[in-house]
């Protein structure tokens, strides 16, 4: 059974639009370089153990507005901050930053990475002939919008994609990030059109679900959702709880979120690294 695809009708409906506010963002993130280069703005490049051990690019801006990002300050809900680079540049530093610390690993992450299209397949195709597996971090609203995104990044051997899901249901989706209820369904859609497009589910492509502020009945009710889809995507979940960083503390304050579930940063279970 096919994910329900989310409807635009005319009457006013709560949220914003990520579709809308994907294309504000990419004015502010996303330019076109020297020789018609697609560049994306980054604010760092860094190793870390998340993966047992990862190279990665943060980049800025995102088309969500989560109560409980980690990178809300720094990137994702912010746009002019960090500077432009071109896929060859970030290729380089992420290579560099492997290779000295013996990680099989890339990713980005920090904002929304698919804001940039031509940019990433441009990166993808770079790390196509080398040894390194690309982590694509997703929210999956365009990949779920248009099924030629999805088709296009099956093109890529070295490419797995973790399709990071708001909550559990429509609602759920609303109150963590804001966003138009409905568009929930982009998300699940996203690891329909990749699993379509060829990607093998639970392999290459898999989902993740903040579960903090989660049911369990919730919960149940996605995994029956997702099997709908594949099998095998309910049966390989990443389930992610909030970390409580100061930062991350101050703006579920301010949104009035309370989690059921969230770990310090000195006792992040080992499942979550």
């Amino acid at each position: 059974m096919s994910a329900r695809s989310p409807q635009r009708p005319s009457e006013v409906r709560p949220g914003y639009d990520p579709l809308e506010l994907a294309e504000r963002v990419r004015a502010f993130v996303v330019r076109e370089g020297p020789g018609g280069v697609e560049e994306r703005r980054y604010y760092r490049f860094r190793g870390g153990r998340w993966y047992g051990g990862i190279a990665t690019g943060d980049v800025v801006g995102c088309n969500l507005r989560c109560g409980f990002c980690w990178s809300w300050r720094a990137a994702s809900h912010v746009m002019a901050r960090g500077r432009f680079y071109g896929p060859e540049e970030v290729f380089r530093r992420l290579v560099s930053i492997a290779e000295r610390r013996g990680y099989k690993l890339v990713r980005l992450s920090g904002g929304e990475p698919t804001l940039s299209r031509r940019h990433l397949m441009a990166l993808l195709s770079l790390f196509d002939e080398t040894r390194y597996w690309f982590v694509l971090e997703t929210n999956g609203i365009l990949i779920g919008a248009d099924a030629s995104y999805a088709r296009e990044l099956a093109e890529h051997d070295r490419l797995a994609v973790r399709v990071s899901i708001k909550g559990t249901s429509e609602q759920e989706f609303h109150e963590l990030t804001l966003a138009r209820p409905d568009s929930f369904n982009y998300q699940l859609r996203a690891l329909e059109n990749l699993v379509e497009a060829g990607l093998e589910p639970g392999e290459r492509v898999y989902a993740a679900v903040m579960l903090s502020f989660s049911t369990p009945e919730g919960y149940r009710a996605l995994k029956a959702r997702l099997a709908e889809i594949h099998p095998a995507l309910a049966e390989e979940i990443d389930e992610e709880y909030v970390i409580l960083y100061p930062h991350v503390i101050e703006i579920m304050r301010r949104r009035g979120l309370r989690p059921r579930v969230a770990f310090r940063p000195d006792g992040v279970p080992e499942f979550m690294i």
